[in-house]
């Protein structure tokens, strides 16, 4: 689906996306020179190794839950809840459960 697809529709977030097994997979909903939209699914155990960011990062979890470390912080995020990974901040994830989630990165 590209981007004209999506616009000016009701997007269900979860079913845009599918899990596989032991992947982490993702798509792109949106790209602009002001910053991305994207759609993920993680298979349980999966993650995003420890990096930074130049700009704030906001997870919004759509279904299960994850543990997202910002400074090496545990935050637990569950679906309908959200996080924002601060600019130049290190931050990882991990699936502790199947999960998806909706990643907005705004440049500043």
């Amino acid at each position: 689906m590209t981007l004209e697809n999506y616009l000016g529709k009701i997007l269900p977030l979860k079913d845009l996306i599918n899990y596989q097994e032991s992947a982490i997979v993702s798509k792109e909903i949106l790209r602009e020179n002001s910053g991305t939209i994207t759609v993920f699914a993680f298979d349980k155990g999966q993650g995003l190794s420890e990096h930074t960011a130049p700009f704030n990062a906001t997870v919004i979890v759509l279904e299960g839950y994850a543990n997202v470390y910002i400074n090496k912080e545990l935050n637990v995020v569950k679906s309908g809840e959200m996080v924002i990974m601060p600019a130049n901040v290190p931050h990882s994830l991990t699936a502790e459960e199947r999960f998806k989630m909706l990643l907005i990165m705004i440049r500043g």
